[in-house]
């Protein structure tokens, strides 16, 4: 097993690094590092600027777009975005909807939908759970029913991330409410300016908006933006929440957030001494500090694997995403500890890094609470790995 990189890859990561000190907007990084959220223009831009670049789909077939890199090559790069403040691209047009596109699409359904998601022109939103199907997402009760060349749609979706930014959303909706739970559902890509679409807000405990309710009342679908098999969604959805796992830990942007989390802890006074001079708050962050260090050695582990293989990971790479979600939520507790009482909702004092964020930690600690939730919760991951990789 070889858990190092070649030259080749320690070249291509400098090459990545240089790149984006030299092209990632300022004001787009300090949001990110200043937690901050990011508006439809901000992840535009950066989107157009990677497209330029010809790096805003590195995962895709060179055909459509990609730029060919190996899986080494493109962990690598997602690594470097988290360690320099670069949003990552909102996952729903050029990795979820693309994945699915490339994979079950047509000729004429991808020569209409790819290019706009690889220029950014196009925002994509995701459209599954339901008031009441969240975890058991297979009891949609939205409704799609076929008239003539076109779907008419109608019931309400919720938790659509950024919903608001939408230009298109690929949706679940039940087509054969007669079938079983799985074989009724479809997959339909809709135009969120198609008459009948609203977009509410959720504000959520941090007091952010990032989250809405979407509701459908007959909205008309073309046939055409059925993926796919009518009645056969289910067999698309399962393939898009199983893909491209091996990002999940977020290694690059949870070193990042230690770094700024030391460097507040030092200019924190208790009993005049520096923070990091106390024993205990030293020893939860070593032990943090460990864990990371695992786990990207563990991500190291599953990329050797699939260099050697050529295959992708098996469902044990679900520990990536348990880890690597519950270190982002320890680095946040760590975060509120280290500014104490600073560290409160909505209140700017003066002076130094500490004052520069305190007003936004609390928020962001809220906020962070999801990450053990979203994407596969991590008691649904480790009944995968209990069931695929143990026997149980």
């Amino acid at each position: 097993m070889d858990l190092h990189y070649s030259p080749e890859e320690q070249a291509f990561r400098a090459e990545v690094r240089s790149w984006l000190a030299e092209h990632l907007p300022a004001d787009i990084r300090d949001k990110v590092t200043g937690y901050q959220h990011l508006s439809k223009d901000d992840y535009q831009r950066w989107h157009r600027i990677l497209a330029a670049k010809g790096w805003s789909v590195p995962h895709w077939p060179e055909a459509w777009g990609g730029t060919g890199w190996n899986i080494t090559q493109r962990y690598i790069f997602q690594e470097e975005f988290g360690l320099a403040g670069a949003p990552a691209l909102p996952a729903f047009g050029p990795h979820m909807c693309a994945s699915v596109l490339l994979h079950f699409g047509t000729e004429a359904q991808k020569a209409r939908f790819l290019p706009g998601i690889r220029s950014g022109e196009d925002f994509w939103v995701q459209g599954y759970s339901e008031p009441g199907s969240g975890s058991d997402l297979a009891s949609l009760k939205t409704r799609a029913e076929k008239q003539g060349d076109h779907y008419v749609v109608n019931g309400q979706k919720i938790w659509t991330t950024l919903g608001h930014y939408g230009d298109w959303i690929f949706c679940l909706v039940r087509t054969d409410p007669a079938a079983k739970k799985q074989e009724g559902i479809s997959f339909l890509l809709i135009d969120m300016k198609t008459p009948g679409i609203t977009v509410r807000p959720l504000i959520l405990m941090d007091g952010g908006h990032e989250v809405n309710e979407v509701f459908f009342d007959d909205v008309k679908v073309p046939a055409e933006n059925l993926i796919f098999e009518e009645n056969k969604g289910w067999t698309v959805a399962k393939y898009l929440l199983g893909h491209e796992r091996m990002g999940s830990g977020n290694v690059g942007g949870s070193k990042r957030e230690l770094a700024a989390l030391k460097r507040l802890a030092a200019e924190q006074q208790v009993d005049g001494r520096s923070l990091m001079d106390d024993p205990r708050f030293r020893d939860r962050l070593s032990r943090v500090e460990i864990e990371l260090e695992a786990l990207e050695l563990t991500s190291m582990r599953f990329l050797d694997q699939m260099r050697r293989s050529g295959q992708p990971p098996g469902a044990d790479v679900s520990m990536l995403k348990i880890r690597g979600s519950e270190l982002q939520q320890a680095i946040t507790e760590l975060m509120m500890q280290a500014v104490g009482p600073q560290a409160q909702p909505f209140m700017a004092v003066e002076g130094g890094e500490v004052d520069a964020l305190a007003s936004r930690l609390t928020p962001r600690y809220a906020n962070y609470r999801k990450t053990s939730i979203y994407a596969g919760s991590n008691e649904i991951q480790r009944n995968i790995i209990a069931k695929a990789t143990l026997g149980l």
